[in-house]
């Protein structure tokens, strides 16, 4: 029997293209599904986050070195007793000095304790243009205040403004000019004195910041330093007492006097 030739035929070409078909392309080559060519990316380093990283950092470090150096150079002259003051002269009023509406002659001038009027001079951070009346300003320290005198004659306008600054607002203080004053600026609370010649040396600002307030010092622990009435109509030295005639000025009790003991320098 003849094999059709045709069942043959399909056996040979099955899975292939003939020759000259319609999937051959141009030329006689063969047609088929090419892959499109990948689309290479390189990958880019974000140099503008790194740079901007780097200087934040740059900018915290220098921000908290500042605050190191400044902390260090406020701490620098800190205290932490008055015999590190250089210059500072204490003295020994005890507590329960008298009080008294007469002028009082002080053994120290500017005083830096004794007997005193009974009215107070106001210390919340005062100013004052006149010369107070120094009886109403050792009351003040016996409150725990800070009296800070100059020299008008003497100091500078600098000096002047930069006293001012320092005191002005500030509770436990007191500023005014001092006839005859020695130094150009003399410092004193409760048996305490200190002498300078400028605004600018450290040791104002250590005297005020470790001796005002300081309950290891002064004698009327936690009395006030309010008085409105000697901020709107200050005494100057000289004036005579208003305490025993003025109704409504603020004083003490009576208290009983004791006596002044000598003048020890610090080292």
């Amino acid at each position: 029997m003849a094999k059709d030739p045709k069942t043959e035929d399909g056996r040979a070409t099955r899975g292939t293209t003939p020759r000259g078909s319609s999937a051959a392309g141009k030329g006689g080559q063969q047609r088929g599904r090419t892959r499109p060519p990948a689309n290479v990316v390189t990958a880019q380093k974000p140099w503008g986050l790194i740079a901007g990283a780097v200087a934040v950092v740059v900018f915290a470090a220098a921000v908290l070195t500042y605050a190191v150096v400044q902390v260090n150079r406020a701490n620098a002259d800190k205290i932490t007793s008055a015999d590190q003051i250089a210059g500072l002269k204490t003295f020994d009023y005890a507590a329960g000095q008298e009080h008294v509406a007469t002028p009082v002659t002080y053994t120290e001038s500017p005083p830096v304790g004794g007997a005193h009027d009974p009215e107070w001079a106001d210390c919340t951070g005062t100013v004052y243009d006149v010369d107070i009346r120094h009886e109403n300003a050792v009351h003040s320290m016996e409150h725990g205040a800070t009296w800070i005198a100059y020299d008008p004659n003497a100091i500078s306008d600098k000096d002047l403004s930069t006293l001012r600054d320092m005191v002005q607002g500030h509770s436990g203080l007191l500023l005014s000019p001092y006839d005859g004053l020695g130094p150009t600026i003399s410092l004193q609370s409760w048996n305490h004195q200190l002498a300078v010649d400028s605004a600018g040396d450290n040791r104002v600002q250590q005297y005020v910041d470790f001796m005002t307030f300081n309950g290891d010092f002064y004698p009327e622990i936690g009395a006030s330093c309010e008085n409105p009435t000697f901020i709107s109509a200050p005494l100057v030295q000289g004036d005579p007492s208003r305490a025993a005639t003025s109704p409504g000025v603020p004083t003490d009790a009576p208290t009983t006097p004791t006596a002044a003991a000598s003048t020890t320098p610090a080292p």
